[in-house]
Formats: C-alpha cells, structure tokens, sequence
C-alpha cells in the first residue's frame, strides 16, 4: 500500500482499471471500517442497499483489503525502535521490582541511579541515530524516512529532560545553571566555528564587523577560552584604556566559580561572591573611562566593553538587550540568567523565571522542538508529553514513562478513558507500531505495559498475527516449490507460533496462546501437515480439535479409496497410492500418541481415536510388506481391544476379505474368524433395523455412490468369503473334535444368517462343510 496526503492505494487493486462502471452495475459499493488500534481501513466490496436483490446460489467469498494511513518504519526506524524497546524493557523490570518491594524502593538512590542510567541510554541512542542518519542523507543524496533533523529533536529533548528532571542523585536542588548552559552549548552551538576562524586569521580583527558580537557571544555563553583568546589580540588596539582593562577582564573570564568545582554549594556560594566583587571593581575603572576615549574610529569598544561586564555582573536588562541584539532566543535568557543573574538558581525556580521570559519572548508555536523545551523550561510535564506526542510519538511514550516511574505525572486513570498519562501515550506508540505486522513482539511489549486496556489490545494484536504456515512459493520454480514443501514438513515455518506462544508464556495470556494454537491446528490441518497440527492441538488441549485432525487423517484413507486391490496388494510387493500415502500422514502423528497417553488432561475418546488410526495404519504398512500374519493379527486385535469405531467395522471387515482369500496358510484362527463373523452379523442385523448410518457411513463414503445397497453387496462378499475359510478349516481339519463341532455350529449360524437376508450364499459351501 502507498499513500499520498489522504489518499490510499490499495495493492492488489480492488477493482482493475477501466472494470468501475461494471462493479457500479453489479449493485455493489465499497464499505470500510477502521482499526480500533491504529490508522489502518478494512476495505471490501458489498451489495448497495439501493440495489435489486439478486439470490445468490451460495456463499460468496468477498475479498477483504486492508490499507494504513501510517507509514510502515524504515529499515533505520526499525533499528531505533528495537534498539530502544530494550531499554522500555529494563525500564518496566525495574518497576515491576518496585510494586513487590515498595515505593520507598522506586525512590531510593539505588533506583535513581538505573533510571537516571536508563535515561542516558535513550539520550545517546537518539544522538547515535541523529549522526546515523545525518551521515546516510549526505552520502546517499537522499532522505530517510525521518531527517537527521529529527532525531536531533529527540536528541535535544530527551537531554534537557535528563538535565532538568533526572540529575544525579543528591543534586535534585543544587543550582542548575551550568548545567543547563553545558546542555546549551551541545545543542544551540553559538557562535558558529566558522566565525572563529575567520577572525582568528585577521591581523586587527576589532576592525571587522563581527568582532565585538562574536566576543559577546562567546562571553554569554561561557565559553571562557575564546573569549581570552580574543581579548588578547586586542594587546595590539591602539587604545591604552582597552589594552588595560582587556587585560584585567581575561582573567575574571578564566576564574568564574562553577559549581562541578566544588565540593560543597555554600564553598561555590562565597566563591561566587568574591568573583562578583571583582567583576564590580572593573565596572569602576570601566566607569572611570572619559568619552573621548572610548571610540577607536570604527567601533564603540567602550559600550561593547560594557555589555560583557554587564553580563558578568547578572544585570537582567543588559542580558535581555544583549540576547534580542544577537538574535538568541528565549533559551538563552533563561540559561545566561541561571548563570550570571542568579548563580543559585535551582530547578523549583527557573519556571518562574522561565515564564517572565516567555512573557517578553514566547516559543515558536509552529516548532514542536521549541514547544517541548518550553513545557520542560516551564516545569509542565503533562505539556511537554502534549507537544511530544505531535513531534514523535516515540518521544512521549519513552518520556511518559520515565515521568511516571519518577512521579512526575499522575498514576490515577481518566474516567472515561481508563487510562493515566502514561499509559495513553504508550499506547498510542504501540498503536503507531501496530501499523507494521513485523514488530508485533515489540508492539505487545508496550501493550501489556498497560494495565487491562492494553492486555486486551495486546491479545488482539497476538490472536491476528500472521502465522506464515502455508507454502507460497511460486508454481513455477518446480525446485523452489519442493524445497520450500519440505521445509513446511520439517516445521520449520512454525516459528512464529512457537514466537506468540513464548510471548503468551511470558505474560501468563494462557487462553490466547491456546486459541492461537487452535488456529495453527486448523491451518496445518488444510495443508495436511497432520503431525504439526496434532501437535498444536494437544498444545492447545482443544481434544475436540484433536479428534477432527484424526477423521482427517482417517477420510484421507477414505477419499484415496481402496476398492479392488485385494488380488493385487497380495500378488505384488507395491502398495496401493491410497493406503500408503494414508500410512504416510499417520507417521506424522504417530509420535504424539505416547505423550498424549500421559497428558492427564487428555479426554480418553479422543485419543482412542488416535490409536485405532494408528493401529490401522500399521494394518496397511505390514500388508503392504506381505507381514500377512501379522496384518490379520492387527485386524482381529482392532475388534477384540474395541478400538475400532463402529462405523469403520464395515471397512475393516472388508479388508479382511483379502486374508480369508489367501493361498497358503490360514491367517485366521478358529476364535478370530468368529470375531469377523459376530461384527458382521451385528452391522448387517443392525442396518436392517435402521442403523445403517452408524454402521455403514464409512463404507459408503468409500464408495462415492451406490449407498447402503452398494455396501451390503460388498458385506455379502465377505460373508460368502466367510463361509469359504470355515470351510478350508474344516477340509484341513484343524483344531480337534470339540472344535470342529464349533465350526459346524458356525457354519450353521452362518447359513441361517444367509436365508433372512436380501443376498443368500450359495449353499455349496455348507455342503462342503458338511
């Protein structure tokens, strides 16, 4: 899908090109409906309500489109996204540690610590991503999908969050103003290197026009270095006034107390104090200075000279003109007045400040960079997540919950939403995730950071997660195909189940998982991998389920058909396609009837179900290896053990039409051949009482048509051939006196069976008995 502004293209189209007037006139309309969660449209054709009713034969199959307003992450978002849900997940281990241990816990240093470390961690990944992406736009003449520009937004934000509401711990109310010119500096560089060097090349650099505001500047902004730098060419200005006090000024630069020098504030306070002294002896002899002198011929050196030692000395009004002169904006006030007006000023204070200077210099509405550093300056934190989530929604979900773990933003959810703070922007993050089904693990992970709205968002997004268990390769790589079959017959393709299902396990969502491993079940069972989809069956404890996969397996015996392959099974070593390949499913599952003899929650019909598929198929493997004794053993033993359903007494006894008939030795002892012959007696007695569906489904089925005439035919079949074996045993005379009596007594049942039915036995074989 591509979308420009508000327009969405679906992909595959939805109706061709040159094919809308013929959808209009099937009386069709398009219908959408939008995504709880996200910016995504289920779009799908349906009848108008204005149209004529057309009866349709069936149910239609209607396509269903999906399409997103949201732009899937890029190859480099994903990396940031990933990257960063590791620190969220160490974030919320942490929090989860503190609901068992305690609040007192979440604010203890030991705490502060991790969360201040946490926070440097998103601090620099954003500044990693920022260069990342700056260096890939240059090289590739091109743009990602966010600009370096960005990400140094994020940058910016997350580190003035950190200098303002994560500081180290014991410093929470020690004064702020270098650290918040340090965080200046990094961001907001005035002035401009390039400035620098070109007044470093000049030989009378006071003679050029950005000499004095450059020297300004660099006072304003603390930058100590350059500033003696410069006031040292001025050694060589004609002036001996400005020499002079240049001289004296250079060391006053170099010596200003900052806090990070001092062990304890009150040392830095009284430092502080004797510095200003000395700044307010220079405004003296600056003072002392006559008119003539103070103008080189080209520049007011003077009143520039004067700007600086007004800024040294924290006068307000020279701070405020000198930033308005310079094109600083309300940052810069604020920061230069944490540093020169009031040394002291610490974290509780600077809103107040802040809102003076806003007052005089408001932020840039249309710049949600200047809107979140307002908010932050400002001491609102709520505001701050406001203009976060506009700029990136990342950025106020990762600072929401900082906040809450910090307790700046209330823990109380909204009434009418559920909600608190900080859940809601998680979850509009997780939302904008949610647009791209390849991060559903990272997507989840925020969900069930969010109370029971987000448990229940995350189980959506895990139930509808693209399982990717059908083969889709092209039918016309013939190599290709098969490789990618033999994959899906490893299991290999199953790993994104076993990725839900460890996610299930990890956040106890027990009813999701099995309902997902039902789904898998059901797909499985369409490609006819029937072992995976017992498995994931018994995974889901879904014993119905795992009785339908068996009658699947079991009717893939029936569909293939077995009609006439007696003679031939027996006088040739091959297999018939349609056993074999039904040996061949039961393979699959074979392996889980152990494990599930010892599941204690397995439900005992089903899984006799699965024996008597298993033992069946061992029936078909030993007769289609000639292990003919053994075959009729497995036969009889499925009637004696009651595994064999009723419904399949029809089909086994016609199986064992082929044994009875065999040449050589008799398959069959005496008792056996009585088992085939009291169920056979009982499916013909009951069909005539009107149970013919319960004992002839499967025999019919078998045949495809023919119905209950057609499968009597055949029971007759096996009931002369029968009569023909008790025959064989009594010529061969085998079992003693008291059992050949037992054959004339069967014979005899046998014949009297014969006369009330439709179809007699031809009397010749009793004959013979006799």
């Amino acid at each position: 899908m591509s979308s420009t502004d508000h327009h969405l293209n679906l992909f595959p189209p939805l109706i061709q090109v040159g094919h809308a007037e013929q959808f209009i006139q099937s009386g069709k309309t398009l219908l959408s409906a939008q995504s709880p969660l996200n910016q995504s449209f289920a779009v799908f054709p349906s009848a108008r309500k204005d149209a004529p009713s057309i009866k349709a034969s069936g149910v239609e199959d209607q396509p269903i489109f999906f399409a997103s307003s949201e732009t899937l992450p890029s190859s480099e978002r994903r990396l940031f996204i990933g990257d960063t849900s590791i620190i969220f997940a160490a974030l919320q281990n942490l929090t989860s540690t503190a609901q068992s241990r305690g609040q007192e816990w979440l604010h203890s240093q030991e705490t502060h610590n991790v969360i201040r470390k946490l926070t440097l961690d998103y601090v620099n990944f954003t500044r990693e991503c920022w260069i990342h992406t700056s260096q890939s736009s240059v090289q590739s003449q091109g743009s990602s999908q966010f600009s370096g520009d960005h990400y140094r937004s994020l940058y910016t934000c997350l580190a003035l969050f950190a200098v303002l509401y994560v500081p180290e711990y014991g410093y929470e109310d020690a004064p702020v103003g270098d650290d918040l010119m340090e965080w200046l500096n990094v961001h907001f560089i005035e002035p401009s290197t390039e400035e620098g060097d070109h007044l470093s090349g000049l030989d009378r650099p006071w003679e050029d026009e950005t000499f004095w505001p450059y020297l300004v500047r660099v006072t304003l902004r603390g930058l100590s270095k350059a500033a003696t730098f410069f006031l040292a060419t001025l050694s060589t200005h004609p002036s001996d006034n400005l020499r002079r006090l240049a001289q004296q000024l250079s060391p006053l630069l170099q010596s200003q107390p900052r806090l990070q020098s001092f062990e304890a504030e009150r040392d830095f306070a009284y430092a502080s104090h004797r510095w200003k002294d000395k700044v307010k002896a220079l405004r003296i002899e600056l003072d002392s200075v006559s008119e003539s002198d103070r103008h080189d011929g080209i520049e007011n050196w003077w009143d520039r000279l004067s700007d600086i030692v007004g800024i040294l000395e924290g006068r307000s009004e020279v701070i405020r003109r000198v930033c308005e002169d310079l094109g600083a904006d309300w940052r810069e006030i604020s920061v230069s007045w944490g540093v020169f007006a009031d040394a002291r000023l610490r974290r509780q204070d600077l809103p107040e400040v802040v809102s003076q200077v806003l007052d005089d210099m408001p932020q840039d509405p249309t710049n949600l960079e200047d809107m979140v550093h307002a908010a932050l300056f400002s001491g609102d934190p709520a505001k701050a997540l406001s203009h976060a989530a506009q700029l990136d929604p990342w950025l106020a979900a990762h600072m929401a919950d900082l906040m809450q773990a910090l307790s700046l933003i209330e823990r109380d959810a909204n009434e009418d939403s559920g909600l608190n703070i900080r859940d809601f922007y998680v979850l509009g993050y997780a939302q904008y995730l949610h647009a791209d089904p390849a991060l559903w693990r990272i997507t989840v992970a925020y969900m069930f950071s969010c109370g029971v709205t987000g448990v229940r968002s995350a189980d959506e997004v895990l139930m509808h997660v693209p399982l990717k268990l059908r083969f889709l390769g092209s039918i016309t790589h013939g190599q290709g195909e098969q490789n990618g079959a033999d994959t899906l017959k490893s299991g290999d393709l199953a790993g994104v189940v076993k990725d839900i299902n460890a996610t299930c396990y990890e956040y106890q969502r027990e009813e999701v998982r099995r309902t997902i491993c039902r789904i898998a079940a059901q797909t499985f069972v369409q490609e006819k991998e029937y072992g995976l989809a017992l498995s994931y069956s018994s995974s889901a404890e879904d014993w119905p389920g795992l009785g339908r996969v068996v009658d699947r397996v079991l009717q893939e015996y029936i569909t293939a058909g077995m009609n006439h392959y007696a003679s031939s099974c027996l006088e040739s070593n091959e297999t018939p396609s349609g056993p074999e390949q039904f040996t061949r499913y039961v393979a699959g599952i074979a392996p889980s009837l152990q494990a599930l003899r010892m599941e204690s929650g397995a439900q005992g019909i089903f899984i006799h179900r699965l024996m008597f598929a298993v033992r069946y198929a061992e029936f078909h493997q030993r007769l289609g290896n000639q292990d003919l004794q053994d075959a009729a053993w497995d036969l009889t033993s499925m009637f004696q053990d009651g595994l064999a359903p009723k419904s399949w007494w029809a089909v086994l006894l016609c199986d064992s039409q082929q044994l009875l008939q065999h040449n050589g030795t008799l398959l069959f002892p005496y008792a056996s051949a009585c088992i085939l012959l009291q169920h056979l007696e009982e499916v013909i007695a009951r069909t005539d009482q009107g149970s013919g569906d319960e004992y002839l489904r499967v025999l019919i089925s078998k045949f495809g048509s023919g119905g209950t005439t057609e499968a009597l035919h055949t029971l007759q079949g096996v009931r002369l051939v029968l009569a023909k074996y008790f025959a064989r045993c009594t010529t061969i005379g085998t079992g003693g006196k008291q059992i050949l009596e037992r054959k004339f007594i069967a014979a005899y049942h046998l014949s009297a069976a014969s006369k009330k039915s439709a179809c007699a036995v031809p009397t010749a074989s009793f004959r013979t008995a006799g």
